[in-house]
């Protein structure tokens, strides 16, 4: 029968083993958001070519004289193209151990992006035209609504990294994976918006 000082020694060293071992296997979660953001590109890209397929052998695209309003799009991919900026901002502050900065720069961050988010809304309500009217008005409601959706788990991103802020210590300067896996998530849906407003909204006033 083994004593006490025994059994406490072996505990110990169990947990220093256990220690050594998760200390010792590298990280690999940005490994894994770059496959889930390669996947993601991978139906944005299928979905992206089907549009342009119709475009390019279709005599007619819009269908029945449908004209996009570009002004409210045009503000709001202002809106969302400069909060990846505002959000680097926060990222810089967290890599000096400022939590307050990266509190300010992703609270305005995500109230940028429910902005983006309602003026969408704003415009699917104003648009004239419905999801299954003609097959334009069912790609634009599909990619427009597709990303919007990207752009609400962008939010959720941004608003669990505010809430973990909360915590003491929680990010620092040598531990912020949250921060930086927001932030890149964010600059995905950015880019994915820039070219869907290319081919939405500019393309076809060629």
């Amino acid at each position: 029968m083994q004593s006490p000082a025994i059994d406490s020694q072996l505990t110990v060293g169990y947990e220093k083993e256990a220690e050594s071992h998760s200390h010792g296997h590298p990280d690999h979660r940005m490994f894994g958001l770059v496959l889930f953001l390669i996947s993601e590109s991978m139906i944005f890209f299928g979905l992206f070519s089907g549009y342009m397929i119709y475009y390019s052998t279709l005599p007619e695209w819009p269908m029945d004289g449908i004209e996009l309003e570009l002004l409210l799009p045009s503000i709001n991919s202002i809106i969302l193209i400069s909060s990846s900026f505002v959000m680097h901002k926060g990222q810089s502050c967290i890599k000096n151990n400022d939590v307050k900065g990266l509190q300010l720069w992703f609270g305005i961050t995500a109230l940028m992006g429910v902005i983006f988010l309602g003026g969408q809304l704003y415009e699917y309500a104003h648009t004239g035209f419905g999801l299954t009217d003609n097959l334009f008005t069912s790609c634009f409601y599909v990619l427009t609504g597709f990303h919007g959706l990207h752009v609400t788990l962008g939010l959720f991103f941004i608003l669990a990294v505010l809430w973990r802020s909360r915590g003491e210590n929680h990010y620092s300067s040598n531990k912020h994976f949250g921060v930086e896996a927001s932030e890149l998530y964010w600059h995905f849906v950015d880019v994915i918006w820039i070219i869907l407003f290319i081919l939405v909204y500019l393309l076809p006033l060629q």
